[in-house]
């Protein structure tokens, strides 16, 4: 558990400096605009709101994909299906607080299990999430920050659809 923490946190710091490092060391930016200008940047191109959803789709099935098959979805589903089981008995003895305390701590037992079955795809994905936000963030401003539908900004339009993708994808492809 420590060993995957430490590994988390280390991503995490990469992606804020690759972040940070964007405008100041043009080597990141070009090198990411090189590879997506002439792919996802064609997509844009064709229809912008088309385009970008279908882009949303495509990022939302690859993360998809990497969650389920860079975890082992039988242990999650087992997990989850214990922490349900552990509410519906802290529901059934709310009159007792001792067992509620006793099947809370069991709960919490559980989180680092948890915790080390979905780091994996985290960390193979957050660098090049963070690499593709900042290309879109470059894209749009360059675009004059359109609106989608009149009123939403690309990152919100990203966020929404992103999450209803998300949904979709993940009861079709039975991700835990």
């Amino acid at each position: 558990m420590k060993k995957g923490f430490f590994l988390l946190m280390l991503v995490m710091l990469v992606s804020t400096i690759v972040a940070l490092l964007w405008d100041k060391l043009p080597l990141i930016s070009k090198s990411v605009h090189y590879i997506l200008d002439p792919t996802l940047g064609y997509i844009l191109n064709l229809n912008l709101i088309w385009g970008f959803l279908f882009i949303t789709l495509l990022v939302t099935l690859l993360t998809t994909l990497i969650q389920k098959y860079g975890t082992d979805q039988v242990a999650l589903k087992q997990l989850r299906d214990d922490q349900k089981n552990i509410q519906q008995e802290m529901k059934q003895h709310t009159h007792d607080p001792s067992k509620v305390m006793e099947l809370q701590k069991k709960q919490f037992e559980n989180l680092p299990k948890t915790f080390e079955l979905t780091m994996k795809p985290l960390i193979l994905t957050a660098i090049p999430f963070i690499l593709l936000i900042r290309w879109f963030t470059d894209i749009f401003k360059n675009l004059n920050d359109p609106k989608f539908f009149g009123f939403l900004s690309w990152i919100w339009f990203y966020i929404m659809f992103s999450i209803i993708f998300s949904i979709i994808l993940r009861k079709l492809l039975k991700v835990h």
